[in-house]
């Protein structure tokens, strides 16, 4: 049982593990050279053996989401799309400079932003090239985030007949008043039609982002969200702490914080979908995501083969991402490089022909294994320590799994652990076990700032 004080002892800022180690950790400067150079070797090794994954970051949004922490762009002007499709496009073949062979394209996601800001004719237009410059397997995974209001039968058309398959449609709450407070006024009823559309047309996974914790949200008001919203039987749902980040976000700064739900309604709301996904058939999955049985995402869980990535889950193990596009992250598996945040700088610089990362890391051998045993957690729900690394497992892990022991969130030796029932709730909190950068600070009583992890 997970009870309310457990709950509450766990609820502590820790990072999402998109990556280890974390973005906070990363060089503010990164030697664009180098960076090039360990691309093309990881390139060499990935591309036959798993391919390639492509992430294209499109930040145009026509008004603004005041709950988002994402690199976004407002704008109401569609002539921005020109521009940025022609940049996209140069990056992508700088891209393709650095790689001695055809990519083969095994996952692409479009994320935002919002993605069906652009019409479906400019999707078409941005899209075609990189595909023809491509191998896209039969068994590739082609994904888009869709806004409900903007999504249209032309949109998922256009990208449906270029290999799309899934849609993840940004719900996040169904309560008038709380969609007022985060200026996201979004009927039900265009939730119901785009997600009826897209499959009639053939989409094989339709996905749902839900968030918790947002502006005047009340366990009465998220209950009849989720039974709405859940009465489509979307293949797979997020269900997302909203992370309360204003010194990173400004537009968070809009929120009078008395709006917030309190600690204990926020951990009421998170038991509650919980409980209410289990009771519509939903299996939890790892880290905020649930998936009905027959979703792919719940088959790579049950047979080993679930993969994290900046894009979250996937069921492709490809260790090689392309991101594209202004803030977009690129990792190669032993190396990470992101995109400058600022769209100006990011045009000036694939003018210039020149890559336009700002920062990143380069992973050492240490880096790389406690990576793995934070992806196995992540992924699989258990992992094997290797003896060498025994020595700095004793010394910083090891007293945290201690007590996830004695509250039963894991079952562990010197050989290595497994996460118990109790303990896929916590997920997280686990992986920060052998997160050495916040291990070590522990010793020196430095703070890094992150949202928490419930």
């Amino acid at each position: 049982m997970i009870t309310a004080n457990l709950l509450s002892k766990y609820d502590r800022p820790v990072p999402r593990y998109t990556s280890y180690p974390t973005v906070p950790q990363w060089e503010e400067a990164i030697d664009v050279h180098k960076w090039e150079s360990n691309f093309s070797a990881q390139f060499r090794l990935e591309n036959q053996r798993n391919g390639v994954s492509l992430y294209i970051h499109l930040p145009f949004c026509e008004s603004l989401c005041t709950y988002c922490g994402c690199n976004k762009r407002i704008t109401t002007n569609h002539k921005v799309e020109d521009e940025y499709i022609a940049a996209i496009q140069k990056e992508w073949q700088l891209y393709l400079r650095l790689m001695p062979q055809r990519p083969v394209l095994r996952e692409l996601h479009l994320g935002g932003g919002t993605p069906t800001f652009f019409s479906p004719s400019n999707l078409e237009k941005l899209l075609k090239p990189i595909l023809n410059s491509a191998i896209v397997p039969e068994d590739h995974i082609f994904s888009f985030e869709g806004h409900p209001n903007n999504t249209t039968y032309d949109h998922l058309k256009a990208l449906y007949d270029l290999g799309f398959r899934r849609v993840s449609y940004g719900v996040q709450d169904n309560d008038p008043e709380v969609q007022r407070i985060i200026n996201r006024i979004q009927p039900f009823y265009k939730v119901q039609e785009v997600t009826e559309i897209a499959r009639e047309i053939g989409y094989t996974s339709v996905n749902f982002d839900l968030i918790y914790g947002l502006p005047k949200q009340t366990t009465e008001s998220m209950e009849k969200t989720l039974q709405t919203v859940l009465s489509l039987r979307p293949d797979r749902v997020a269900f997302y702490s909203y992370a309360h980040v204003p010194w990173t976000s400004r537009s968070q700064r809009l929120f009078d914080e008395s709006d917030l739900p309190t600690a204990e309604v926020k951990m009421q709301l998170y038991r509650l979908g919980k409980f209410q996904f289990a009771l519509h058939g939903y299996q939890d999955v790892g880290m905020d995501h649930f998936a009905l049985p027959g979703d792919e995402l719940f088959k790579a869980r049950e047979n080993g083969s679930l993969h994290r990535n900046f894009m979250g889950y996937t069921t492709q193990s490809t260790n090689l991402l392309i991101g594209l596009g202004v803030s977009s992250i690129s990792d190669t598996g032993n190396a990470y490089a992101q995109n400058t945040k600022s769209l100006r700088e990011y045009y000036d610089e694939i003018a210039a022909s020149k890559l336009a990362i700002r920062k990143g890391y380069f992973l050492d051998k240490e880096d790389q294994t406690f990576k793995r045993y934070i992806l196995d957690i992540s992924c699989k729900g258990e992992t094997q320590f290797r003896q060498d690394d025994l020595p700095l497992l004793e010394e910083f892990c090891f007293p945290m799994l201690e007590e996830l022991s004695e509250d039963g969130i894991v079952e562990w030796n010197r050989s290595g652990l497994r996460l118990t029932g109790r303990g896929h709730h916590f997920i997280r909190i686990v992986c920060s076990a052998f997160d050495l950068f916040i291990q070590r600070r522990k010793q020196t009583m430095q703070e890094v700032q992150y949202s928490k992890a419930i």
